[in-house]
């Protein structure tokens, strides 16, 4: 683990003071995803402990999770891939999808953290629907909500793979 959280470290370049909170969360969660997976074996991505979610699970959706939610705060529907991508999240993981499944979440933090350079702040309480029957939210609820499902799902996968490792799966 790194000696301090990214809230600890200042703040992130071009993002405006009151999205630093969501900026903080989501490269905590890249950097905390890392860290929790690393070594991971195949059986331990996919194991179920006590039918829970399994490792796999939770980083594919921790990726759409970010995506869909920043999808919203654009004001914009899910696309047919994001709808694949969602049916997608509980399959089991091969070994050589790994560094594909952590490509895909360290493009998405990225992606969003250089989305939150972008953000006009006068914007974050504007109306966003949310889902297909548009249920109410705003930019910033969107915004955070994106990133603290994510650091959820990062507390869940901890307990995962440390119920997996063990051999307890």
């Amino acid at each position: 683990m790194a000696n301090t959280e990214w809230w600890q470290r200042g703040p992130v370049d071009g993002i405006p003071a009151v999205l630093q909170p969501v900026a903080h969360i989501l490269l905590q969660v890249r950097e905390s995803v890392g860290e929790l997976v690393e070594n991971l074996t195949q059986p331990e991505w996919n194991a179920r402990p006590a039918g829970v979610a399994s490792a796999a699970f939770h980083v594919r959706h921790i990726t759409g999770v970010i995506d869909r939610l920043f999808t919203y705060a654009r004001g914009g529907a899910l696309s047919a891939d994001q709808f694949a991508a969602l049916r997608a999240e509980g399959e089991p993981l091969s070994a050589a999808d790994v560094a594909t499944v952590l490509d895909a979440l360290n493009a998405r933090v990225e992606a969003a953290v250089a989305e939150l350079r972008t953000i006009d702040v006068a914007t974050l309480g504007d109306f966003r629907g949310v889902g297909r029957t548009q249920l109410p939210s705003t930019v910033i609820g969107c915004l955070v909500h994106g990133a603290e499902h994510a650091m959820r799902h990062v507390g869940q996968l901890s307990v995962t793979t440390r119920i997996a490792r063990a051999g307890n799966a």
